[in-house]
């Protein structure tokens, strides 16, 4: 992926992001964290990327929004889903959970693609901005983190459960996760794009509740010190 690429993409979410604010029709909540992105966003440096992380990564995940290709988008996130769509061949998506008994393959059928973070093309300790993509018929189990999680739905429609409670989001929904809520998803036929954002502590490792894989793993916005970024290959 280009940086010049990469940042039509992100503005594209920050576009929405500010255009949603502006609104004034969110909840309070959502408000609140749609200034605190849009304000963290103002600090990281796009002047230059980190071009070791604009890598393509030839994650499987691909293969799963091409054969199966997302028909549900909204009016509103049609500018996102426009900037990513030529891009997903391009995207440095990664999957490291461990590997978990109970869903063998889920690792080649959900990804990330992080250009906000730690260890994206964009650095930044205190905001990280990406798309997340998963494919049909799957669900990605119960899991926790204390950064503050924003979602919004690019296209497809899922299942979203969080403390207890499921409901289905469309396209150009916005969803909000405080810190260490448990959450799933789960899809249905067709595969799910949504942008996310991580606030507050985007170091700590992602853990599952039940603890079926690993305790945790490397979540969006978690970086590797030690080691070069994983990245799934085909």
């Amino acid at each position: 992926m280009s940086p010049l690429a990469a940042l039509a993409a992100i503005d594209a979410i920050r576009a929405h992001f500010a255009a949603r604010h502006a609104a004034n029709r969110e909840t309070p909540a959502i408000a609140a964290e749609l200034r605190n992105i849009l304000a963290l966003l103002e600090t990281v440096d796009f002047s230059r990327a980190d071009e070791e992380y604009l890598r393509p990564s030839g994650h499987p995940v691909v293969r799963q929004l091409q054969q199966t290709p997302p028909q549900n988008v909204d009016a509103a996130t049609g500018a996102i889903f426009r900037a990513f769509l030529p891009q997903l061949d391009a995207l440095p998506w990664r999957y490291s959970y461990a590997p978990r008994p109970d869903a063998p393959d889920i690792g080649e059928r959900m990804a990330w693609a992080e250009l906000v973070g730690p260890i994206a093309p964009f650095r930044s300790d205190k905001v990280c901005l990406g798309l997340t993509a998963i494919g049909p018929r799957l669900l990605y189990p119960r899991h926790y983190h204390p950064a503050v999680e924003t979602y919004l739905v690019v296209s497809g429609a899922a299942a979203w459960t969080a403390a207890g409670i499921t409901r289905i989001h469309p396209p150009g929904a916005l969803i909000l996760h405080p810190a260490n809520i448990v959450h799933a998803m789960e899809t249905g036929d067709e595969p799910l794009l949504a942008a996310y954002a991580w606030t507050g502590d985007v170091e700590t490792l992602s853990a599952y509740e039940d603890d079926a894989g690993a305790a945790a793993s490397h979540a969006p916005g978690k970086p590797n010190r030690t080691e070069p970024p994983p990245m799934n290959r085909t």
